[in-house]
């Protein structure tokens, strides 16, 4: 299994000799070498014996001694720029009067030695946490010992508990396992160096990038906590007058820069191994673009991707769609959790976007439970250029005024839209981030690392499938001889506006969130599924009460798009369906979503095969593209559907959906590819389900009810996985 940074801690400076160097001179080098890299105190460092040196008679050992000059010009060097390549060593070396390897060694040693002070920090603070977090699990264990029933005075029951009983021993148990936590960090992980975020009040939830590998049931916290301290989007305030005129200047440098990124080809692109997609040289987007948002954070990674195709959208609309915060997080509701725009600077001029300027915060998803999602604090500027080309570009503002430590930045990044005809654009999309990505499950490495999960080719295959779905439910002219299309105008259109916000909820509720107050619950019995659980108040378009959901997320040796296939297709439902209890499953109703014959919104009957039993009406959306699919659904209530079909109000059809969520694992020879019949690879298989437990949200939960919940979801994940292996045998 994959594990990063495994050598991180550690330099090994015969891995890494410049080849014009004879073994003899190297030898010598080596022998001449180390200066200690305590060197302010200009002390003598004697270079210990190679591990493959086994000879335990002692050596006369040579020393060198580096001047107090070479020392210091070393030393201020290391502040910039601690990794000197070889151009920049071979010119230290003239400089000072050094071998070349010298100063290659002297880089080393100083690294390993910063490195080392650095981990002494960490676990000195690590243990002061420690004993805080022990004092207050103390704490709570004995108020929770001392507990006592308010009704009759005895003990409290441990079988049935009030719901915020519950969320009291939950957070009990959250400390509990923080303390073996981090007391595990403490002791094992040497030569890692652990991210340093702020030490808030309440205690922080487990950290992902601590314990960036095992299951996330094994580990609670890993996205299924709350980081209610560290959410960014809940702690950034609007900009101050100070701040703007900084603001202006940076969106217009990143509206330049974003241009060029969109246009420049070699030697800024180059083509990756397949030969499919557009790879950023970092080197070269330096030297291009020195200044912007200052160097990559240490431990971060960039992520920089492009991605070029015709949309069927009229120009001004799109532009229209990005600039609106709650038309745009709609419009791609898979990558865009949730979104907010803290405050207008500029609405444009001549009644369109042009100039304008918003500070948003914004979080991006993957839905899964197993990684977690990217706040992002940024500006998005829009500008209509002398060619008539629009273009919107964001780019985050944390140099301006740091606020929490963020784990994504966003450089520029956006795209540029062109008119054609008949009423389609030309959209290039450029992502460009840094992110530090350990706490991303092992499962889903592959697939973030590669850019494919958030770049630029996800988003311009959601914006395609979404404008074909905006255009078909405008479309006036639709067939009426195929039996079960859905012809009312209205009618479509309240069908589509009630799918559209199941995919919302379902997307929303999956992925690990710092957006809804779900809680991982522990005790489940199964390591690999996340039970949670949250009260449903005031809500029309959810049923109230208590509800619970499950998710989890497998890998599956079948290609994504058969996968796709089998799960949306009445026809197999009951090979995975344990709630249609063999009833026969029939679509009543459907609507096509775009050319893709798998992108429709269907009205799905199950007849039960018990005659006493109601049949069950289901509400059922599909869509898929080149990057991930999606099948999801909820049971509705027949009357209501008949009022949503006739051109009702759909905002008042209460909603729990459950589904599918399905991405490629990356290892088909193509990249990513979901369409290809004959495409390769496995899948990445995410299953969720949303079950009302009771309709009193002061009701008591019962932990049985977890139990069955859980049991549900595991029996379909077997069902499935037994389904399609069949199939691929």
């Amino acid at each position: 299994m994959f594990q990063p940074n495994m050598m991180e801690g550690h330099e090994f400076h015969h891995l890494d000799m410049t080849h014009n160097t004879s073994e003899g001179d190297m030898t010598r080098i080596r022998d001449e070498e180390f200066d200690s890299t305590n060197t302010k105190s200009g002390s003598e460092n004697q270079e210990g014996a190679s591990g493959d040196d086994q000879d335990p008679r002692p050596k006369k050992k040579r020393y060198h001694r580096h001047t107090q000059h070479q020392i210091q010009e070393m030393e201020a060097f290391f502040k910039e720029c601690p990794h000197p390549d070889d151009k920049q060593r071979k010119e230290l070396s003239r400089e000072l009067g050094l071998e070349p390897l010298q100063v290659k060694f002297w880089f080393q040693n100083k690294r390993t030695q910063m490195k080392t002070q650095h981990e002494r920090h960490e676990n000195t603070q690590l243990r002061n946490e420690n004993e805080k977090l022990r004092a207050d699990n103390m704490r709570y264990r004995e108020a929770l010992s001392n507990a006592s029933c308010p009704n009759c005075g005895g003990p409290t029951a441990i079988g049935e508990m009030s719901f915020d009983e519950h969320h009291l021993r939950l957070e009990n148990t959250r400390l509990r396992e923080e303390i073996d936590r981090i007391s595990a960090i403490a002791a094992r992980y040497v030569g890692k160096p652990v991210v340093n975020y702020p030490v808030l009040s309440p205690p922080m939830p487990p950290r992902p990038v601590d314990l960036g590998v095992g299951n996330f049931g094994g580990q609670p916290g890993l996205g299924g906590d709350i980081y209610e301290a560290g959410d960014l989007l809940r702690s950034i305030s609007a900009p101050t007058e100070a701040d703007k005129p900084m603001i202006i200047e940076l969106a217009v440098a990143a509206m330049e820069e974003l241009i060029r990124m969109a246009q420049m080809d070699e030697p800024l692109w180059m083509n990756s191994l397949d030969g499919i997609d557009a790879v950023l040289n970092e080197d070269e987007y330096i030297r291009i673009f020195p200044h912007g948002i200052g160097p990559k954070p240490t431990g971060f990674k960039c992520e920089a991707s492009r991605e070029t195709a015709v949309v069927i959208m009229n120009h001004i609309n799109l532009v229209e769609y990005l600039m609106d915060v709650n038309q745009w997080s709609t419009l791609f509701s898979g990558i865009v959790s949730r979104a907010l725009t803290l405050e207008v600077l500029s609405t444009g001029v001549a009644g369109n976007y042009n100039g304008a300027l918003q500070v948003m915060t914004a979080e991006f998803q993957l839905p899964t439970p197993l990684v977690p999602t990217r706040e992002s604090y940024y500006v998005r500027y829009c500008k209509q250029h002398a060619d008539g080309t629009w273009a919107v570009v964001d780019v985050s503002l944390d140099s301006i005024r740091p606020g929490p430590a963020a784990r994504c930045r966003r450089r520029p990044s956006g795209c540029l839209i062109q008119e054609m005809p008949n009423g389609y654009s030309k959209v290039t999309w450029v992502e460009h981030v840094e992110v530090d990505d350990r706490g991303v499950h092992n499962l889903y490495k592959h697939l973030v690392s590669s850019g494919h999960a958030f770049g630029a080719k996800r988003w311009v295959a959601t914006l395609n499938r979404q404008c074909e779905r905006l255009a078909s439910a405008m479309a006036t002219n639709i067939p009426a001889g195929d039996a079960g299309v859905i012809t009312n105008q209205e009618g479509r259109k309240s069908m589509m506006k009630l799918a559209e916000r199941m995919v919302i909820s379902f997307c929303a509720g999956v992925s690990a969130s710092t957006a809804h107050t779900w809680t991982t619950l522990s005790g489940t019995g199964a390591d690999d599924v996340r039970v949670m659980t949250r009260k449903s108040v005031d809500d029309p378009g959810r049923p109230p009460g208590i509800v619970l959901s499950a998710a989890t997320s497998f890998w599956l040796p079948v290609p994504p798009k058969r996968v796709f296939d089998f799960l949306r297709d009445e026809n197999t439902r009951n090979e995975w369906d344990i709630l249609s209890n063999g009833g026969v499953v029939q679509e009543m109703a459907h609507i096509a979503n775009g050319r893709d014959t798998g992108n429709s919104v269907s009205l799905i009957r199950v007849n039960s095969a018990n005659s006493s039993q109601s049949n069950m009406l289901i509400l059922q959306e599909s869509c898929t593209d080149q990057t991930a699919s999606f099948v999801i659904y909820a049971p509705v209530d027949i009357v209501a559907m008949n009022v949503v079909l006739n051109g009702g109000d759909p905002d008042y059809v209460a909603l729990l959906p459950s589904g599918f969520a399905i991405f490629p694992d990356g290892t088909a020879a193509h990249g990513v590819g979901m369409e290809e019949s004959g495409s390769t690879g496995g899948s990445l298989l995410t299953v969720a389900f949303q079950i009302l437990v009771d309709s009193v949200p002061t009701a008591k939960l019962s932990l049985g009810s977890v139990a069955t919940v859980n049991n549900l979801i595991a029996c379909t994940v077997e069902r499935i996985k037994a389904s399609l292996s069949c199939e691929s045998a």
